[in-house]
């Protein structure tokens, strides 16, 4: 009788270890925890002033804007890098329209604005079959002259007014929380540790608040919701993973990304409009300064989710607005940064990444040397403080980054 023969039987494959991955999320609570500290070691008390919390959330949500409207072109599947000159658009016909209409209206036009200049780049690319990166710089350029053209024949005849600037807006009204000042104002003077540093920044978070920017920060949830909740948002979704699928399922990748295109350029109008009727009183040539690729970079920033471009506007508003403040507000930043990269450090290492770790440390060793020993920080480098966070936070996030698998790839029926 033969004995039965053992077969090895494999053992079923371990599932690779999932990579950690460190939220932006807390690396921004990590700052605003240590901010009261870095504000005390460095001698900075402005850093936690009501001024300062107040500035950031000002210049926070032009680029929050700019970020929901990359985040809807890129989620269908568009790559929009023409974002700045959709603000410059918004920012002047905001301007034009609410000379006349006022500040409400102003907000409107500079809708109507971005709206039009982003089904330019949709019609450009979509219809035409344009690179969408070069469809995008020929607009950023193309803005700049457009509205230098349109003010010498309307703001430039006005009193007041110039080829490169309009005349006085009036702007959007702002609130506060009621009863806020009565109860975080004693606070904030009384000195206690942290307490009365966080009653400060609470203070210029909640009053003296413009309406336009209580609506931006609402556009967050609105864009969630719409993004995850809604038939067009699983449409634009599906589009931007897959638009073979999605058309072959009667959902047409041309239009979803028509009405995304026009939801990103009215989104970054809006931004542009903000900068003229409530982050300031008038229209200048210029203003936009860049904020439409910040705006883009906040998009990487986030992974493309909305929460995430929230969490990337507010730290690119916070440096920005930093750069408006003193020098040694900036100082600090170099013992926050400094900290932040030790403290990754050690969470690298923890997950195994050495290589990673130890340049990180080196990094932030050399930072908090500065910091100590080193000279003052240059004016220049408080100028260029937004951009520089920009590259230092991409550069950190990129091992996380998900793009959706479609986006700036030309989609054509006769391809198939």
């Amino acid at each position: 009788m033969s004995t039965p023969q053992l077969t090895k039987v494999a053992a079923p494959a371990r599932p690779a270890p999932r990579r950690r991955r460190l939220s932006m999320w807390w690396v921004l609570i990590a700052v605003a925890v240590t901010l009261p500290v870095a504000a005390y070691l460095a001698d900075a008390p402005d850093l936690t002033s009501a001024g300062l919390a107040g500035a950031t959330l000002r210049f926070s949500v032009p680029i929050l804007l700019a970020g929901l409207g990359g985040l809807w072109a890129e989620r269908s599947g568009t790559l929009n890098l023409g974002l700045d000159g959709m603000m410059i658009i918004g920012s002047w016909t905001g301007a034009f329209v609410g000379l006349y209409y006022g500040p409400w209206a102003a907000l409107l036009g500079g809708v109507v604005g971005g709206v039009l200049t982003g089904l330019l780049h949709a019609v450009v690319t979509l219809a035409w079959g344009v690179d969408q990166a070069i469809a995008g710089i020929v607009i950023n350029m193309a803005s700049i002259g457009v509205v230098r053209f349109l003010s010498s024949i309307t703001f430039a005849e006005k009193d007041g007014g110039s080829i490169s600037q309009s005349p006085a807006l009036d702007t959007v009204p702002t609130v506060s929380l009621p009863g806020a000042s009565w109860v975080l104002d004693p606070l904030g003077e009384a000195g206690v540790p942290f307490a009365s540093a966080w009653a400060r920044i609470l203070t210029g978070l909640v009053t003296d608040v413009s309406v336009a920017t209580i609506i931006g920060l609402l556009l967050v949830p609105v864009t969630w919701w719409a993004l995850t909740h809604s038939r067009f948002g699983l449409h634009v979704r599906a589009c931007g993973e897959n638009p073979t699928a999605a058309d072959s399922l009667g959902v047409s990748p041309y239009r979803v990304r028509y009405w995304s295109q026009a939801i990103s350029g009215g989104l970054a109008g809006l931004g542009g409009a903000y900068l003229v009727v409530a982050a300031s009183s008038v229209y200048r040539e210029g203003q936009v300064a860049g904020r439409g690729f910040l705006g883009l970079a906040t998009v990487l920033f986030g992974n493309w989710t909305p929460s995430g471009v929230l969490g990337g506007s507010l730290l690119f508003g916070f440096t920005d607005a930093l750069s408006t403040r003193q020098a040694a507000s900036v100082s600090a930043l170099l013992l926050i940064g400094g900290a932040a990269l030790a403290l990754r450090a050690l969470w690298l290492l923890r997950a195994g990444r050495r290589s990673e770790a130890w340049g990180n440390l080196a990094v932030g060793v050399a930072v908090l040397v500065w910091f100590v020993w080193g000279p003052p920080v240059p004016r220049e480098l408080v100028i260029v403080a937004p951009y520089l966070t920009t590259l230092v936070v991409l550069v950190v996030a990129r091992q996380a980054l998900r793009p959706p698998a479609a986006v700036g790839v030309p989609y054509r029926r006769s391809d198939e």
